[in-house]
């Protein structure tokens, strides 16, 4: 249960794909338009319950609540075994500086 007043994030289709303007690139007006945003939940709910929310600027929104205190979680991609080989011969280049 996510209690009135926790952060949380919600998400809605803003437009349904066929409800887009047609003059949108192939690949993106065949997508929905969709929002994902975070504020203040404004009444008790649970996960996946439509909500209303107050954004850090004020602006109420509304979408079905998919988070209770989210976070970010950033990663630069999983290892790639030829940047080490570039490294080793970028210092060796450089005359061994660290």
């Amino acid at each position: 249960m996510a209690k009135k007043g926790e952060w949380v994030r919600i998400h809605r289709v803003v437009l349904r794909a066929e409800e887009r303007t047609a003059k949108l690139p192939e690949d993106t007006k065949h997508c929905d338009l969709e929002m994902w945003t975070k504020g203040e939940l404004l009444d008790d709910a649970e996960i996946g319950d439509d909500v209303r929310i107050r954004t850090a600027v004020g602006r109420t929104e509304h979408g079905r609540l998919i988070e209770v205190e989210p976070y970010y979680t950033h990663s630069y991609g999983k290892f790639v075994p030829e940047i080490i080989e570039i490294d080793k011969k970028l210092r060796e280049e450089m005359g061994g500086i660290a």
